[in-house]
């Protein structure tokens, strides 16, 4: 059996987009099936709350990214795929990996910096509306983490600090008590694309950007026909390098139809035309699963109790960890 254990989860506020995809579903079920690691992935609906306060939308979401990852393909005989607060011992994990984590350590975070530079900026007070939630983030990813002692974790660049924090909290338990816990690395593939959204950025929910990854197919025609674009008229040459809509189609399109279009623009595409082909191009890799995805969505019964089998398998591994836990740190039964 390899010690190689690849662990990569996704926050429930929204629903599954292209970047979704193309950024950590993708690459992570191709993952899966190398059979070279154990690979773990998980609904981070625990982290859904520092967010969003909206029951109904968090539960939506949790569906539709089940859902989502099941209709393209994820095989959960040889995967373990669960819903983090199915895992109980991932929250009391967390407790007690909050008492090995330095203030200072937090102090650092990315998203505590952001809040507190922006209360500034508004003239608030620093910690305004700051949940302790948001401020412990990263010792509850630590305990995703390390609960299942993942030696390789998939993230964005923004994400790296997270895993170098569960390091650094890992390090300090493994020294002060007993040496448990696997020390993580972040894995950042840069051939793996970020995808920009309808207006340029990211694409985020955050920004309103997206374009969902199951759409049914106008729909899919509407959003992609709205990628803003420069005001360059037929026959004038374009930038691939500087579209969007390239972007998109390069994370698609194998490397022959990907220079295929960069000739394309070379030669001054039209836009309609660019975006007529780049939704052939999605709709045609998706399709299929978005029929899985629809029907699944029909039967809530069914991934329920593939939620429920994967939450077994998970505990399979915390529980006995966590006993350990118990034991090194002093508390249970004598």
């Amino acid at each position: 059996m390899t010690n190689k254990r690849i662990l990569t989860g996704i926050t429930t506020t929204g629903t599954p987009h292209l970047g979704n995809y193309v950024g950590a579903i993708r690459p992570a079920i191709e993952a899966s099936r190398k059979g070279d690691a154990e690979t773990f992935f998980f609904l981070a609906d625990m982290h859904a709350l520092i967010k969003c306060q909206e029951p109904e939308k968090v539960r939506q979401s949790s569906k539709e990214i089940a859902a989502t990852w099941l209709a393209l393909g994820l095989d959960t005989n040889t995967s373990t795929f669960y819903r983090q607060s199915d895992v109980p011992e991932i929250t009391e994990l967390c407790w007690v990996l909050n008492c090995m984590a330095a203030k200072g350590l937090m102090n650092r975070a990315h998203a505590y910096k952001a809040a507190v530079a922006q209360n500034l900026e508004n003239g608030e007070d620093p910690d305004f509306a700051v949940t302790m939630g948001l401020y412990s983030y990263p010792v509850l990813m630590a305990a995703d983490i390390l609960m299942f002692n993942a030696s390789h974790v998939p993230v964005g660049k923004d994400q790296i600090q997270h895993v170098e924090m569960a390091r650094d909290i890992a390090g300090r338990f493994n020294h002060h008590f007993d040496s448990l816990f696997t020390l993580p690395e972040a894995v950042v593939e840069d051939s793996v694309a970020v995808l920009q959204g309808l207006d340029g950025r990211k694409m985020s929910k955050s920004y309103n950007n997206t374009i969902p990854l199951f759409l049914p197919e106008k729909q899919l025609k509407k959003h992609i026909n709205k990628i803003k674009t420069n005001l360059l008229e037929p026959g004038e040459p374009k930038d691939p390098d500087d579209s969007t809509v390239f972007q998109i189609w390069k994370a698609f399109a194998t490397p022959e139809q990907t220079e295929a279009m960069r000739k394309e623009f070379e030669n001054g595409i039209a836009w309609g035309e660019a975006k007529k082909q780049l939704f052939e191009l999605v709709n045609g890799e998706v399709s299929e699963a978005r029929e899985k995805y629809n029907a699944l969505l029909e039967d809530v019964p069914a991934i329920e109790k593939v939620m429920k089998l994967g939450a077994e398998k998970a505990r399979d591994y915390s529980a006995p960890l966590l006993a350990k836990v118990r034991k090194a740190v002093g508390i249970g039964g004598f």
